[in-house]
């Protein structure tokens, strides 16, 4: 902390006593016990933490106080008083007086230090009577209070005070994100998920400072989108689901309600259209985009790469056109997912011909066109972005014309794979995925991908094997929690021994949540 803002706080600090002084005496300081910083169960780990073996009282007498006028602070605030009140069921006020005297304070303090230069980095001071959390943005606010939160104790400690009070142990973190990307993608095309599942999805990722969710949209067996322009697209497209179940989509409103619950988690939506391939649902819906001039039929089953647009028809051109500008309109996010991959039946010259067109569109829509590795055979600019899955032959085609890469190996990060031959739900034709396999690799040097053009890390759910949110959270869960350390920690403060208690011990947050996880041997729940 640099000697400008020891001064503030201090003046703050000050401010406090002075103000709530003449309301009642002042107590002597709690004797808490030792605690140690450095053992919490933090997930991601931290870039550097220092213990100071004290511990700040949160109890009835504690304030929030953000930073006044700076954007986006309070309502961060605010999400922290919400969240400590359903933890442990204590109010909070934010920005307000308080009936009670106000002895400790939490200050959520919007900072010039040049040590926080990165968007997401934040600075966590913790003593007896504050903490201070430091940082540029509102979004490095938010990842540091999801630290703050996983290390206030579910169980007050009531031989403190004759008042309840849960000692949040003492000391100083420093904070930044290894990737500046950090995602999930959830397939709501095989089989639909509704606008409360993916809220609770959401919710879940930011928790682990996950930022960005990505959401597979569309495939032959679903359109999951309204798009105003192209009414049968959801009235007939988006009917149907894998197994014959009855399918369903989202209208524009409940997709804007969508994105505005991510955006309030500092949390970016990623739309994809997947095509020229994975378009049945489409052509089902408007035959005329078919690439082999048939009717097709509604399709239920989990084959792939079957499907294509007409990649020389204007009229497909312009259907593209409409759809990218409607949800580019309601999607504030930069990127916009094409998809791209596994079209089988589409001729090499005619798919480079149609994602070179495509990205032409997406941009002039004012957004960053990304597509599945497979988009790197097109003559796309160095603005797109690659997300390789599985031929790193493919990926390194978009390092050589100056991509990024999203790296998604299905063999390590896909989270439909199965667990073991034992697994309830999920596929293999990857790779059997336990939860150590899943941790146990580096995004950063991964299949010979440089470092420098790696975006980062995204763990991708496929919906064949699942059709509700509790068959949902039994691949994800814990793999995600692994990916989002992966994503945000260093290559250097990883390690498998120290992860697997720390996971251990996300036990009771999960039970709270109410996260039906695959309870894998290898992990000593807590």
């Amino acid at each position: 902390m640099n000697l400008k803002n020891v001064c503030l706080f201090s003046a703050i600090i000050l401010m406090f006593t002075l103000v709530f002084a003449c309301k009642k005496e002042q107590k002597p300081k709690i004797k808490f016990p030792s605690t140690d910083l450095a053992k919490e169960s933090i997930i991601p780990k931290p870039l550097k933490t220092i213990a100071t073996n004290s511990a700040f009282g949160l109890d009835k007498h504690t304030a929030i106080y953000t930073t006044k006028g700076a954007a986006g602070f309070e309502n961060i605030g605010l999400f922290l008083a919400q969240k400590i009140k359903s933890k442990i069921q204590l109010n909070i006020p934010v920005n307000s007086e308080n009936e009670n005297p106000i002895e400790r304070v939490i200050y959520i303090n919007k900072s010039d230090s040049l040590d926080l230069k990165e968007p997401e980095a934040y600075q966590l001071y913790i003593n007896q009577d504050s903490i201070i959390i430091n940082a540029n943005t509102a979004e490095g606010a938010f990842r540091g209070i999801q630290t703050l939160r996983q290390i206030i104790p579910t169980t007050s400690n009531d031989t403190l005070a004759k008042h309840k009070i849960w000692p949040v142990p003492s000391g100083k973190i420093i904070d930044k994100p290894n990737f500046s990307y950090r995602a999930s993608m959830l397939d709501v095309s095989r089989h639909f998920f509704s606008v409360t599942d993916v809220k609770k999805y959401i919710d879940l990722l930011a928790y682990y400072k996950i930022n960005t969710l990505h959401l597979h949209l569309t495939d032959d067996q679903g359109w999951r989108i309204e798009i105003k322009s192209w009414p049968n697209l959801t009235k007939i497209g988006g009917k149907t689901e894998v197994g014959g179940e009855s399918g369903g989509f989202y209208t524009q409103e409940e997709y804007k309600e969508i994105v505005a619950y991510a955006a309030k988690r500092y949390m970016t939506i990623i739309p994809e259209v997947d095509m020229p391939g994975h378009t049945n649902a489409a052509s089902v819906s408007y035959p005329i985009l078919n690439g082999n001039g048939k009717t097709p039929k509604p399709y239920e089953g989990m084959r792939v790469g079957f499907s294509t647009l007409d990649t020389r028809k204007d009229t497909v051109y312009s259907f593209i056109d409409d759809v990218v500008r409607e949800i580019s309109a309601i999607t504030p996010g930069p990127y916009f997912h094409i998809g791209g991959d596994e079209s089988h039946v589409t001729k090499k010259k005619d798919y480079i011909y149609f994602v070179n067109k495509v990205e032409k569109i997406v941009q002039k829509h004012g957004k960053r066109m990304i597509g599945w590795e497979e988009i790197a055979h097109a003559n796309v600019d160095s603005t797109s972005i690659a997300q390789y899955w599985t031929n790193p032959k493919t990926a390194k085609k978009g390092v050589l014309k100056n991509m990024k890469i999203i790296m998604s190996p299905a063999k390590k990060a896909y989270l439909d794979m199965e667990y073991d031959t034992l697994s309830k739900h999920g596929l293999h034709w990857a790779a059997y995925i336990p939860v150590d396999t899943a941790y146990l690799w580096s995004p950063e040097n991964h299949d010979g991908i440089p470092r420098e053009n790696i975006l980062g890390l995204e763990a991708p759910l496929w919906s064949e094997t699942i059709s509700n949110i509790e068959e949902l959270e039994y691949l994800a869960f814990p793999r995600i929690i692994g990916y989002a350390e992966l994503g945000w920690s260093t290559q250097e403060n990883r390690n498998w021994e120290d992860y697997k208690i720390r996971l251990g011990n996300q036990t009771p947050f999960l039970n709270c949540m109410n996260v039906k996880y695959y309870p894998s041997k290898l992990i000593d729940w807590k």
